[in-house]
């Protein structure tokens, strides 16, 4: 149990901390367009790219999957930044939309598990099962999502129904910012 608690706080302090800026913007360029009320779709949209950070964690572990940490530290601003150009081209959220994110954060959670994939690998005692670690993981890292998306949810709600905001304006502008800062981190981290 106590394995279960240290991993669901590094999957918590991993979504949650300052140092985690990057997987924070990423968390909000892919709910932007979305509203309170979406509530059900946002869950499995963030669900979706739990699933693909776990995938490539669990690659990692076994030693399936390796990848240069430059190129992923490099990559991960860029799916937030095709993340914001894709909120900002998209002029409704029709069926087809949804499904294609989907599986951005399916697929993009591929990539941003590989920026943890490293750390997790030497932290795993060799003794221990890689089961109930990253479920710790998992799951810290699923609650911190949902904290981070429910701010933002509440935000968007308060912003649209009371302040009066465009959802159209509401959308441009948290993409214009998430953009801003992944071109920032993308050029600092350019291979």
């Amino acid at each position: 149990m106590n394995d279960l608690a240290f991993y669901f706080k590094e999957g918590w302090q991993h979504i949650i901390s300052i140092n985690s800026l990057d997987h924070q913007l990423f968390i909000i360029a892919l709910t932007a367009t979305y509203l309170l009320k979406d509530w059900e779709r946002i869950l499995v949209l963030v669900t979706a790219f739990t699933i693909g950070h776990s995938l490539t964690l669990v690659l990692s572990v076994y030693n399936l999957i390796h990848v240069n940490s430059k190129w992923v530290e490099f990559l991960i601003p860029c799916t937030i930044a095709l993340t914001s150009i894709f909120n900002i081209i998209q002029k409704n959220i029709s069926t087809t939309n949804i499904y294609i994110t989907y599986f951005l954060a399916l697929f993009f959670g591929l990539i941003h598990g590989l920026g943890f994939a490293n750390t997790i690998r030497f932290m795993l005692a060799k003794d221990q099962t890689i089961g109930w670690s990253l479920f710790g993981f998992n799951i810290g890292l699923e609650v911190g999502q949902i904290v981070i998306v429910s701010t933002f949810l509440i935000c968007s709600y308060l912003a649209i129904n009371f302040v009066r905001i465009k959802q159209v304006y509401w959308i441009y502008f948290f993409s214009a910012i998430t953009f801003t800062w992944a071109v920032k981190f993308a050029i600092e981290r350019i291979p």
